[in-house]
């Protein structure tokens, strides 16, 4: 088929559409120092200085080959406007909230002017610089993060996963309680000009069984997708393989999955009715491995038929420069092989 620019082949390879070549993309951050340097906009200033961050945000298109963009880098923007103590990091260091306020359902407000708080408000009008620096070429991917792991932010960890076995009731009505307010984020940067979202939740296998999946997020995750206006990457961390059958009954467009999963029994798992990203490994292949490593792992994805080939999570921050490019280089030399 003919050249597609690399918004269409995304947006196309979200749907599990036809493509040019294979679609080469990440719903989360490929930001690393080697990246920053060489774009000379640095964390933390990206993360609160709206033209930083679509300055940053571009580098994933123009210096690593992507399909897309998603400026949104760090995972608490959205916890950020409700009152919440954030250190913002440094170059070397993601952000992170300091405190976790909440310990009742009766404490979840979301602030009347929650959408024009630094944390929120930069984000979206980074998104907004974006579209009108690239228009319909190149997909911009906003992000939010589920009521699941909003609430990790504003209760805790570990509280909120005792209450899931002694007080689930509890648990519910926080996940629904959180609801508008990642609504209200999500459509705002729909708004802002953003084409597709990342939804994050932090429902890793390691800490949240199939079981509780189904119980407290599947139908949760349905009702969301319902009320945003744009497509959603899902992403969840760790080994995800149990409950990719029921990921696949949310309506998700799309699900960015963990290098733990083969990604042949992934897309046997989904049978079709949801595409997958992914799932080059970022903790171990990215960061410390040669980039013939990551060849061989751009090549069994694109084996087992991937839709979007990219990072399985977040790139770390002092991942070498030559890996991530290798990804993009990889799908090219897999496409002029065939």
């Amino acid at each position: 088929m003919g050249y597609m620019s690399p918004k269409e082949r995304f947006m196309s390879a979200l749907y599990g559409g036809r493509v040019d070549r294979p679609a080469v993309g990440s719903a989360t951050s490929v930001i690393s120092v080697e990246v920053m340097d060489e774009v000379g906009v640095h964390f933390p200033a990206a993360h609160l200085d709206p033209y930083k961050m679509a300055e940053l945000a571009m580098a994933a298109h123009t210096v690593l080959g992507h399909d897309n963009v998603a400026p949104l880098f760090s995972a608490i923007h959205d916890a950020s406007g409700l009152d919440v103590s954030v250190d913002w990091g440094d170059r070397t260091m993601m952000p992170e909230v300091k405190e976790h306020p909440w310990t009742e359902v009766s404490d979840i407000k979301m602030p009347p002017d929650y959408l024009d708080r630094e944390g929120v408000r930069v984000p979206i009008d980074a998104i907004r610089i974006l579209k009108k620096e690239l228009g319909n070429r190149v997909a911009i991917v906003g992000k939010v993060y589920g009521p699941w792991s909003l609430a990790y932010h504003m209760f805790g960890v570990q509280d909120f996963l005792i209450w899931t076995l002694l007080e689930p009731d509890k648990v519910r009505a926080i996940l629904r309680g959180l609801m508008e307010i990642v609504v209200t984020f999500a459509n705002a940067q729909v708004e802002a000009g953003a084409d597709a979202l990342c939804y994050g939740d932090h429902a890793t296998g390691d800490l949240v069984s199939r079981q509780m999946y189904v119980d407290f997020l599947r139908d949760l995750h349905k009702e969301i997708r319902q009320r945003i206006n744009a497509p959603l990457i899902l992403h969840i961390c760790g080994n995800t393989l149990d409950r990719m059958p029921d990921i696949a009954k949310t309506t998700m467009t799309c699900f960015h999955f963990d290098s733990s999963v083969d990604p042949a029994a992934a897309k046997a798992a989904v049978n079709g009715k949801i595409s997958l990203m992914g799932n080059i490994d970022n903790a171990v292949t990215l960061l410390t491995g040669t980039p013939a490593d990551v060849r061989t792992e751009v090549f069994r994805a694109l084996d087992a038929g991937i839709e979007i080939i990219g990072p399985a999570c977040a790139v770390p921050l002092t991942a070498p420069m030559a890996n991530l490019l290798e990804i993009r280089r990889s799908v090219d030399a897999y496409i002029a092989g065939r």
